[in-house]
């Protein structure tokens, strides 16, 4: 754990990056390719920790896996080809490799056990374990499988029609990943939509998988084909960059190869909102996940409310958000998002936390929070939590601040984003 001092003098940003490949799409193509039988390539992959986790425990399984950069070779005997694993599998800090394993290994013929890092023994589990049980699912755990670690006896498994009552890719994808093994048609109800990546690469390697209106149907015992897999730019790490072009005087930046996909891009919608001066150019809208370049200059921001069907489309982003609400002009106001409690940490608390000690007029509520902007940020030192995007939220909030900004962990960072800091420097001005 090493801390950084962060002093910037108020600069501007100019120039052109290509953000590090999406997180959730990297994890399901390995994930995806270690079910399917054959060799599936993946290019643009994010070797950051997390993926690589969800890499180690698939190894562990047995598949013949390749990294080279930004490249990953996987080469599957397909599912059934699998072994039992001989070591506990770990997931590190990585809820969504902890989370969809438990729906792959609940329908496999073997024991397994999957633990991760101190924050994942405090996420809950049980919003995943409860529906996989329903299907047949033999999971064993503290507090009646709540939380990590779990062990699973592979199980035959039976189609459930499942309504979400949270909305949540992971648990989603949880059910559809043990559906694929389950006798049976498995059926998600979704009340919000929640990012549909496994939906959309479960197609790309050749499930026949039904979406229509937030219902999504999945018949059991299809094998999926090895294909290749090109990930784009993650949105969710674009997201800093966005914001700190909007706050940073005189500033323009230009982000390429971001994925847009509309379960994910509701940061967009809510900077153009806030008044924020974006651009986009459309790339590749054919493809199973849509690109774009993304310009944002510097702007004149005003206050918002951010609530409903629109928080599971950013609710990684925020921390950052709130960054920018700071900067708006009247009352911004966060709703809805309970779900940034079970996060890598508290993140309503957090947020507010760290803001507050930034000079930040910022009020935590039950479900987000009240921001009063803009007002200036002062430097101080500055806790992440061991949370990638509370110190990447830090960082940003250096910008603008008079006075140096101490991290504390700065390498936690690199668990989404290894090349935060490189990126950083190339567009200081």
């Amino acid at each position: 754990m090493s801390s950084k001092v962060l002093v910037y003098n108020k600069p501007r940003l100019e120039g052109i990056i290509t953000v590090p490949g999406d997180k959730s799409i990297s994890h399901r193509a390995v994930m995806l390719g270690a079910i399917a039988k054959g060799t599936t390539t993946v290019t643009g992959f994010l070797p950051g920790e997390d993926c690589l986790s969800t890499i180690d425990c698939f190894q562990k399984l047995g598949v013949d896996i390749q990294v080279d950069g930004t490249n990953v070779k996987i080469s599957s005997p397909g599912i059934e080809g699998w072994q039992e694993p001989k070591e506990v599998l770990y997931t590190g800090n990585s809820g969504t490799t902890t989370r969809l394993l438990l729906g792959i290994l609940s329908g496999t013929d073997f024991f397994s056990v999957i633990t991760g890092d101190a924050s994942i023994g405090k996420r809950p589990m049980g919003r995943v374990t409860k529906p996989l049980k329903q299907m047949g699912a033999q999971i064993f755990g503290r507090e009646g499988g709540q939380y990590t670690p779990l062990a699973i006896v592979g199980s035959r498994l039976k189609a459930i029609d499942y309504t979400m009552p949270v909305a949540s890719a992971q648990v989603k994808s949880a059910i559809l990943l043990a559906g694929l093994q389950a006798e049976g048609t498995t059926v998600v109800r979704e009340k919000e939509i929640s990012r549909d990546h496994t939906e959309r690469m479960l197609k790309q390697f050749g499930a026949n998988i039904d979406v229509k209106d937030g219902v999504i149907s999945l018949e059991g015992g299809q094998q999926l084909h090895a294909t290749h897999v090109d990930v784009p730019g993650d949105i969710s790490s674009a997201a800093f960059f966005l914001v700190a072009g909007s706050i940073v005087p005189n500033s323009e930046v230009v982000l390429k190869n971001v994925g847009i996909n509309p379960t994910r891009a509701g940061i967009i919608e809510v900077m153009q909102q806030m008044g924020a001066d974006i651009t986009i150019h459309q790339e590749n809208e054919g493809a199973s996940e849509p690109t774009a370049t993304i310009t944002v200059r510097t702007s004149q921001l005003k206050g918002t409310t951010i609530e409903g069907e629109i928080i599971p489309r950013l609710i990684d982003e925020i921390p950052i958000i709130a960054l920018l609400a700071t900067q708006a002009e009247g009352t911004t106001v966060i709703r809805d998002a309970e779900e940034l409690k079970v996060k890598e940490t508290d993140r309503i608390a957090a947020v507010v936390a760290e803001l507050k000690k930034l000079g930040a007029d910022i009020t935590p509520t039950d479900d987000g929070m009240i921001i009063n902007g803009p007002t200036p940020l002062e430097g101080t030192s500055l806790c992440t939590y061991g949370d990638h995007r509370i110190g990447m939220m830090a960082a940003i909030a250096s910008l603008i601040t008079d006075s140096p900004v101490e991290i504390d962990d700065a390498d936690c960072i690199a668990v989404s984003y290894p090349t935060f800091f490189e990126h950083l420097d190339l567009l200081l001005k």
